[in-house]
């Protein structure tokens, strides 16, 4: 879908009364709060290169939605959460480093999705979007899978928060406590590869990591504890959302782009702050 560019504060207010930008702001809401809440215990469990290779594989998934000349959001999201699954399965039943089944995997996963993008013909529109994001383009559709994921995040996390808060300081304390430990970490993966694939059409396979990653990173600078932090991540998530919708719109940008600049001046000036005051004190 095309951008629309805003000389003045009139012509903003216009732009938000269009359908389609109440639902990309309503997306960036609900992906905000949903990056930066799973992005929280994603940063703290390093699993950031996981998330990375969860989205970069999905070109798969878009590929086949594409040739199959299905929605590709239907495809992502049975793809992504196999892919997750598959790989967190390989980490736990091989002796290899973790960073190196990930390699592998995404390795593989993106030369069958590079194989399969050069077999589609003619218009390629849908894998261009979802490649590098559309936010303008979310449908209601989209908006209600974001809504499920967000709730299901929600009740997951924060009904057992101090399990999840022990399983990422200390997995052995967790195990010997009586936690599920397995049990949480594949629960955790089916919902970080759901919030990936709806993530995906909003700021694209290249930029999705980002998506998660930078909020978290930003609270993480400003408040060490843990309650703290995951509300300022939810926060820097949701209002970089938006501040990144407003940038694509004044200055003709592709949507997912803006967001992940927005976040990411976000957390250089955040930095910045914190090496400051760290200087004066």
């Amino acid at each position: 879908m095309a951008e629309f560019a805003v000389t003045n504060v009139n012509d903003l207010v216009s732009l938000l009364q269009f359908p389609f930008m109440q639902r990309a702001i309503a997306g960036a809401v609900l992906m905000g709060i949903l990056g930066g809440l799973l992005g929280s215990f994603v940063t703290l469990r390093q699993l950031s290169f996981f998330s990375h290779a969860v989205g970069h594989a999905a070109l798969v998934g878009v590929a086949l939605g594409v040739i199959l000349q299905l929605n590709p959001t239907w495809m992502l999201l049975p793809f992504t959460l196999i892919f997750g699954l598959v790989v967190l399965y390989f980490m736990d039943k091989t002796d290899l480093a973790s960073d190196s089944v990930l390699s592998i995997v995404l390795s593989g996963a993106l030369a069958v999705g590079v194989i399969l993008t050069s077999l589609i013909q003619g218009y390629r529109g849908n894998l261009m979007s979802v490649l590098f994001g559309d936010i303008l383009a979310i449908d209601s559709t989209d908006l209600i899978l974001s809504l499920l994921v967000l709730v299901g995040a929600s009740v997951f996390l924060l009904s057992t928060l101090r399990q999840q808060i022990l399983l990422t300081l200390n997995p052995a304390v967790a195990k010997v406590q009586g936690i599920p430990v397995q049990w949480y970490r594949y629960g955790f993966v089916v919902l970080l590869s759901l919030a990936v694939a709806v993530a995906i059409k909003a700021v694209g396979v290249l930029l999705v990591n980002a998506f998660l990653v930078i909020p978290a990173s930003c609270a993480k600078l400003m408040s060490h504890h843990f309650n703290r932090f995951l509300l300022l991540s939810v926060i820097v998530g949701c209002i970089s959302s938006i501040a990144g919708i407003i940038v694509s719109g004044l200055f003709n940008f592709a949507s997912g782009p803006s967001i992940v600049l927005v976040q990411f001046v976000v957390f250089l000036t955040v930095f910045g702050c914190v090496k400051l005051r760290t200087k004066a004190a």
